[in-house]
């Protein structure tokens, strides 16, 4: 069994942004559907539930804690790890193992005080690591903070998640290049844009990708409020096997 859920969606501001009136905003306070919580996986198995980042700040109501298995990390932007603040003053004598790139920094105090979070060696990149459920391979990503993507494989199936990038390296690209992609899951924030975007793809650059890795399906996700206006208008110009994330959307 591997079940895989798109608990977030949204980049840092989320959608609606506070204060804000635009189309996407203003449809998202009519219709929770359309809202965005902090990007963020869920890979449910019947060992248990890997989460993929810890931005949802209720994690501790969303789950019993007994059901997380393993939290792993893409990096440690607050919107990516918020989460962990609460968990880690459970006073259960267990440990929930927390997977990271490889920033000596971390977020805060979270390294410091981790409480029940017990983080591991950082991972190096290209290594597959083998759970008793599922294969994961660490990716450098293209970020303003230590970055990893990752491949989940099972039984033959394989998918990519890849967020936050601008682009991808070089190698991270060539090791894609060899994979047959069921899913790829990517970052985009952004419309098209003239110049390349700092931190976050555009769709121009998702688009890139998509013609380059060639994944059976691919969904966009860590999307802001400015790329949900651009879609209302223009979505149906994308691949039709180019899907948008919402959160709560299943992916298998």
């Amino acid at each position: 069994m591997l079940n895989i859920r798109i608990l977030g969606s949204g980049n840092a501001g989320q959608v609606p942004v506070w204060g804000c009136d635009c189309a996407a905003c203003e449809r998202a306070k009519q219709d929770d559907t359309f809202r965005r919580g902090p990007c963020s996986l869920e890979i449910r198995t019947e060992l248990g539930v890997t989460l993929i980042d810890a931005g949802i700040p209720n994690l501790a109501e969303r789950y019993e804690f007994d059901e997380i298995q393993r939290i792993i990390l893409t990096h440690f932007h607050m919107d990516h790890v918020q989460g962990l603040f609460h968990l880690r003053w459970s006073e259960r004598p267990e440990k929930i193992p927390v997977f990271r790139p490889d920033d000596q920094k971390g977020t805060d105090d979270l390294y410091k005080h981790a409480g029940v979070l017990d983080f591991q060696p950082a991972f190096i990149p290209f290594e597959t690591i083998q759970f008793d459920d599922f294969s994961i391979t660490p990716l450098p990503l293209l970020h303003s903070k230590i970055t990893l993507g990752y491949v989940i494989e099972k039984n033959g199936f394989t998918l990519a998640y890849l967020t936050d990038t601008v682009g991808l390296p070089e190698t991270s690209q060539a090791f894609l290049a060899n994979k047959t992609l069921d899913y790829l899951i990517l970052d985009c924030s952004e419309p098209p844009t003239s110049t390349a975007p700092r931190n976050h793809n555009d769709i121009n650059l998702a688009l890139l990708a998509y013609h380059t890795l060639q994944p059976k399906i691919m969904m966009l996700t860590h999307i802001s409020h400015r790329l949900d206006c651009w879609l209302m208008e223009h979505g149906d110009s994308l691949p039709d096997n180019m899907l948008i994330a919402k959160d709560g959307m299943t992916v298998i």
